[in-house]
C-alpha cells in the first residue's frame, strides 16, 4: 500500500455536552479547574477514593474537560486492545505531547499507526538490538565503575537520568555523534520537561517555550544528518541509521519528517520512562537487601568477572532479575495513566458513553487492586513466576500498555534493566540512609522527591 494513499487522520470531534455524561456517577469539583489540583496532589489516593465511592466507572473534570475514568483489567483490555478501533491515542495524548513530539508513534492511530509501526520495527529486530546492546553494556559498565570510585551517599535519580540520556544518545544516534551530543541532550531534557509543564503554551521564559526551542534544535540536527547518513555506504548500526534505511510496505523510504518525528519520540520514551523505572528498581533493591542478595547470587552464577562484557545469553539466565524489575514496574508504572478519546459511542459496565468523550485508564490503580495483588504495596518479585502470571488477567499488569500501542521498545527496556542489574550488583551494594523513607511524585511520570538518596559501597 502506498503511503501517499493513507493520509494522516483528521478527526473532527466535539466533546459531548456535560448533560450527556450526567448518568455516570462522579464529582466534577470546582468550576473550570475541576479536580485537577486533587489529581496533581495525590493521584493514587484520589483515584482510589473515587473508585471506592463510585465504582470502576466514574466522571471527573480535569485539565479543563469532563472525562470518564475506567478502572481495572477489563477496562484496560477494552481501551488498550481496542479491537473495535473505538479509541484514539492521538486525540488522547495530543494535548500533552502534540507541541513537542508531534506524529510520534503514540500520536498515530489505526492504519497510520500500523504502517509506521511496521516500518519502525526494523530497528528493533535481532541484529540491530545486538548492536545497541554492545553499546549499552560498555556505557553501563563504565558509569558503574565511576560510581564505585565514589562510595557514600548518592542521589540516584539525577545519576540515572544522565546515564539513560547518554545511553540513548549512543545507542540511538551512534557512538560518533561528536561534540553536538551535549547540546542535543540538553534540547531533549528541555522537551521532556515541557511535556509535563503546567503552562501548555510557549509563552516567553516558560518551560514550554524552552521545550519548543529544544524541538527546533533537534529537528535541525536530524534534518541535517539524514541526507549525510543516507549517502554513506556504511551508515552505522544505531537506531538513527536503521530508520534512515527503513521502508514502508511499498518500498518507499520513510520521509525525512517521519524520521525526525519518530527519532524525537523514541529518544524521549527511552530516556524518561527508563529513568523512572531504573530508579524505582534501585530504590526497591536498596529497601530489600534480601532480594538484592538473591539477584547478586544469580549474577554470580553467570560465571563472568566484573571486567568481562555481558552477552544476551547472560541476560536470558537472569529470570529473578527480570521478575524484580517487573515488580518495580508494578509498584510504580512509568506511565501511571493513559488517555484516549472515544471516536465512537461505546458502552462499558452498563454505561453508555458518547463519541468525543475523553477517557482514561489507570495502570497505577490496576497494579494495586488487592483482589489481584495481595498486600499490593509490598515488594514481592515472586508475583511474576510463570505460574502466578498464568492465573492473572492478561491486562492486570500493563506498564508497557497493550494492544496495537504496546511499547515498541519493551525488549530494549528489559535488556537495559538486566544489563544494568548485572553491572550494578556485581560491583556495588546499595542501601537507604538510616531513617530515610523515599517520597515519590507519582504523576505524570513517577519521580522521587529529593532525587532518592542511597548509600553505595563496593559489593
Amino acid at each position: 500500500m502506498s503511503m501517499q494513499s493513507v493520509a494522516p487522520p483528521t478527526y473532527s470531534f466535539t466533546p459531548p455536552k456535560r448533560n450527556s455524561l450526567k448518568h455516570i456517577p462522579g464529582d466534577e469539583g470546582w468550576p473550570i479547574i475541576g479536580k485537577t489540583l486533587h489529581v496533581l496532589a495525590d493521584p493514587k489516593g484520589h483515584i482510589e477514593r473515587n473508585a471506592a465511592k463510585y465504582g470502576p466507572v466514574y466522571r471527573s473534570h480535569m485539565f479543563g474537560e469532563t472525562s470518564i475514568v475506567l478502572l481495572g483489567p477489563e477496562a484496560n483490555e477494552l481501551v488498550m486492545f481496542d479491537q473495535a478501533k473505538q479509541f484514539s491515542s492521538e486525540l488522547g495524548w495530543g494535548r500533552i505531547l502534540g507541541l513537542l513530539f508531534p506524529r510520534g508513534l503514540m500520536l498515530r492511530d489505526f492504519e497510520q499507526h500500523r504502517l509506521h509501526r511496521r516500518a519502525l520495527s526494523v530497528a528493533f529486530k535481532a541484529e540491530p538490538m545486538k548492536s545497541y546492546f554492545t553499546e549499552l553494556d560498555k556505557g553501563i559498565a563504565a558509569r558503574v565503575a565511576q560510581w564505585k570510585t565514589k562510595p557514600g551517599e548518592m542521589l540516584i535519580y539525577p545519576a540515572m537520568k544522565q546515564l539513560t540520556l547518554d545511553l540513548a544518545a549512543t545507542s540511538f544516534l551512534g557512538a560518533d555523534i561528536g561534540p553536538e551530543v551535549d547540546e542535543i541532550n540538553r534540547a531533549f531534557v528541555d522537551m521532556v520537561a515541557a511535556a509535563v509543564a503546567p503552562i501548555r503554551r510557549p509563552l516567553p521564559r516558560t518551560q514550554m517555550a524552552r521545550g519548543v526551542k529544544g524541538r527546533r534544535r533537534v529537528v535541525a540536527y536530524f534534518a541535517e544528518q539524514i541526507p549525510i547518513r543516507r549517502a554513506r555506504k556504511d551508515s552505522g548500526s544505531d537506531l538513527f541509521a536503521q530508520l534512515c534505511k527503513a521502508t514502508h510496505e511499498d518500498g518507499a523510504l520513510l520521509s525525512e519528517q517521519d524520521i525526525i518525528d519518530h527519532m524525537s519520540f523514541l529518544m524521549m520514551a527511552a530516556h524518561d520512562t527508563l529513568t523512572s523505572s531504573l530508579t524505582s528498581f534501585v530504590g526497591e533493591l536498596a529497601a530489600h537487601p534480601e532480594w538484592q542478595q538473591k539477584l547478586r547470587e544469580e549474577i554470580g552464577a553467570l560465571g563472568i568477572s566484573a571486567d568481562q562484557p555481558t552477552s544476551l545469553d547472560h541476560l536470558a539466565a537472569m529470570p529473578l532479575s527480570e521478575m524484580a524489575f517487573k515488580e518495580a514496574l508494578r509498584l510504580k508504572p512509568p506511565v501511571p495513566s493513559m488517555p484516549r478519546r472515544a471516536v465512537r459511542d461505546f458502552t462499558f459496565k452498563g454505561f453508555a458513553i458518547p463519541a468525543g468523550t475523553m477517557v482514561g485508564v489507570n495502570p497505577l490503580f490496576t497494579h494495586h487492586i488487592k483482589d489481584i495483588w495481595p498486600e499490593p504495596d509490598r515488594f514481592d518479585p515472586m508475583r511474576f513466576t510463570d505460574e502466578a502470571q498464568r492465573n492473572r488477567h492478561r491486562y492486570a499488569w500493563v506498564p508497557f500498555g497493550g494492544g496495537a500501542h504496546m511499547c515498541i521498545g519493551l525488549h530494549f527496556a528489559y535488556m537495559q534493566a538486566k544489563c544494568f542489574a548485572r553491572h550494578f550488583l556485581q560491583n556495588l551494594a546499595v542501601s537507604l540512609p538510616s531513617g530515610y523513607k523515599p517520597d515519590w511524585q507519582m504523576w505524570p511520570i513517577p519521580k522521587p522527591h529529593e532525587g532518592l538518596r542511597v548509600m553505595l559501597k563496593p559489593a
